[in-house]
C-alpha cells in the first residue's frame, strides 16, 4: 500500500479512538493488531523507523503497544 494511504488510514483510526472513552493508544494498538495484517503492521513500523512522517502522535504511541508482526 502507498505510504500516504497507510498514514491516512492510521490517522483515521486515531481520530476514531480519540472520540471514544479509554486510552487512545491502547485502542489504536488493539485495532491495528486485530485488523491489520502483518505486512501492514510491518510497513507502519518501517515508516516510523524512517521518521514517521505524517502520523499522529497517538499512532506513534500505539505502535509501541501493538503486537509485533510475524517475521
Amino acid at each position: 500500500m502507498s505510504p500516504d494511504k497507510m498514514v491516512h488510514m492510521a490517522n483515521q483510526i486515531a481520530a476514531f479512538f480519540r472520540s471514544q472513552s479509554g486510552d487512545t493508544a491502547e485502542g489504536i494498538a488493539a485495532h491495528l493488531s486485530d485488523f491489520w495484517e502483518p505486512r501492514m503492521r510491518r510497513q507502519l513500523i518501517d515508516h516510523i523507523a524512517e521518521g514517521g512522517a505524517g502520523l499522529d502522535a497517538e499512532v506513534l504511541a500505539a505502535a509501541k503497544l501493538m503486537r509485533a508482526p510475524a517475521e
